[in-house]
């Protein structure tokens, strides 16, 4: 990896926004600004989705994704590009997706003040942990 890498890596992990580019089915991108939080360890961008929105159908259909983010001036950006995995659909509030989904929300923003109020928001929702594990990066860090 080299310093240059190490700079976009890190300027992912900074920032909490991001920009997630899908794939639509005419293969134009299909853009959504998310709050995302970056595993360094596992070289992973991890994002919490609900199933049956345009990029999670996209997704589904064909799992290769970017994901940007800026500095907070802008100047600076990195683009990952991977392959993304998704999660089982959380479908009951002490299940596998749910548990990885406060993991998730633990990473990006701390304890929750009530737990089985998000538990139970996550089944309604129909939320899904996107994986997006990095194959190259790229942009300008300074």
């Amino acid at each position: 990896m080299t310093t240059n890498d190490q700079a976009l890596r890190a300027l992912l992990g900074e920032r909490e926004l991001g920009v997630l580019a899908t794939l639509k089915r005419d293969g134009r991108p299909q853009l959504s600004t998310v709050t995302h939080h970056f595993d360094a360890a596992n070289d992973t961008i991890l994002v919490s989705v609900t199933d049956g929105r345009a990029k999670t159908r996209n997704l589904r259909r064909d799992p290769r994704a970017s994901y940007h983010v800026a500095s907070e001036d802008g100047w600076s950006y990195a683009v990952a590009e991977g392959t993304a995995e998704l999660s089982e659909v959380a479908r009951d509030p002490h299940d596998a997706a749910v548990e990885e989904l406060i993991d998730l929300f633990r990473r990006v923003q701390g304890e929750h003040p009530d737990w089985d109020e998000y538990r139970a928001a996550m089944v309604a929702d129909k939320r899904v942990v996107l994986r997006l594990r990095v194959a190259r990066v790229y942009g300008m860090a300074r």
